[in-house]
């Protein structure tokens, strides 16, 4: 299995940028991806953002499983870490996030009121990995489609300041990865739910990832998509690639159909799904403790 790497120089430019402005800003929003919240965490984030305030926002809950993201921002409010779960489209998105970010910054914007300022802005950088959805949410916290969005990783370049209507003032910033993935199931997570170019992993060894939590896991929205029965259950993950390729018309081309079952993960024609469990991270939590 090749390794998964992906650090363009833009990255690289987009940190050191975060570093420059964020004394500049009164909140971090770091935006994770609720079907892998730890693995779409960026490490280099915690480094950077220092003691600032720091709201950690789960998108796209709506292609999450409900039950699983609950018991994350459960696991998150233990650890003290504030966090919300959002669907970027929903009408509510901005009334949510503005009241959290409210309720850290209280003592700040008392003070501000107590000193007579009337119109108070809290100043909030986003940042994240590439394709998690940081341009969709700001252009929905906006109500202007600004900031760029495409459904593949990489399109932010550049850094731009953006304003809502209720007292946010946003810096969207390029989505950022890490140099080196440490454990290469963190990259096949990323790859698999869209954060990383498909020119730079092989897509059956990440498809066969990802079969292998849906049959555990999601096994009847694998049956239902794929017209498969329940003796296809005791298939080996790599047979069940092989069925699913035949089903599709693929014939022996195992990569066209793994970019398929990938696709259809991504767009939720496989329900919602989580790849990341909180035992597994938990557990290692506590190991390094």
């Amino acid at each position: 299995m090749a390794n998964i790497q992906w650090y363009p120089g833009h990255m690289a430019k987009a940190i050191r940028q975060i570093e420059e402005k964020l004394h500049l800003v009164d909140i971090v929003f770091e935006l994770v991806d609720a079907r892998i919240p730890e693995s779409s965490r960026n490490p280099m984030v915690k480094e950077v953002i220092q003691q600032k305030p720091h709201l950690l926002v789960l998108t796209k809950s709506d292609l999450a499983d409900p039950v699983i993201t609950k018991q994350w921002l459960d696991f998150y409010q233990s650890q003290g870490q504030p966090a919300i779960a959002v669907d970027s489209r929903a009408r509510t998105i901005e009334r949510s996030i503005q009241k959290q970010a409210s309720e850290m910054l209280a003592k700040r914007l008392q003070n501000q009121t107590d000193r007579g300022l009337q119109h108070q802005t809290i100043r909030a950088v986003c940042v994240g990995i590439p394709n998690v959805g940081k341009s969709t949410l700001l252009n929905h916290l906006v109500n202007k489609k600004i900031a760029k969005t495409a459904d593949r990783p990489g399109v932010t370049k550049n850094q731009q300041w953006l304003k809502s209507n209720n007292g946010l003032a946003l810096l969207d910033t390029p989505g950022i990865l890490w140099p080196k993935f440490e454990d290469q199931t963190v990259g096949q997570r990323l790859a698999f739910t869209g954060a990383i170019k498909e020119n730079l992993f092989a897509s059956d060894d990440v498809a066969l990832m990802g079969l292998e939590i849906f049959k555990k896991s999601y096994w009847p929205m694998l049956k239902a998509r794929y017209k498969l029965n329940e003796d296809d259950l005791s298939l080996s993950t790599p047979d069940l690639l092989l069925k699913i390729t035949q089903f599709l018309g693929m014939g022996e081309d195992y990569d066209r159909a793994s970019n398929r079952i990938m696709l259809d993960a991504r767009k939720g024609k496989l329900g919602r799904f989580t790849l990341d469990q909180v035992e597994e991270f938990n557990h290692e939590k506590k190991d390094n403790d």
